[in-house]
């Protein structure tokens, strides 16, 4: 599956696919929700979950011009072409 086929599916779908074909990688807190970070086939994937609400909000490609990135790479190593997977 491809970057544009995932984000084209339903949240449902999402989670699904997740949950079946994605490998788990880390977690983050990032203001109100835990991020979970996967990656699936070739690219990052992150899943806002609430847990006052206890509902996965929205899951998202990874963008890696964006500051959660720090977060990730200060938890674990990462590919170095984590960098450039958007």
């Amino acid at each position: 599956m491809k970057v544009e086929e995932f984000v084209n599916l339903s949240l449902f779908k999402k989670i699904k696919t997740l949950y079946v074909d994605g490998e788990f990688v880390t977690s983050i807190r990032y203001y109100r929700y835990k991020v979970n970070l996967f990656l699936l086939n070739d690219f990052y994937v992150e899943a806002f979950y609430h847990p006052k609400t206890d509902r996965i909000e929205k899951i998202v490609p990874f963008d890696s011009n964006h500051s959660r990135k720090k977060f990730y790479t200060d938890q674990v190593k990462l590919p170095h072409w984590f960098e450039k997977v958007s």
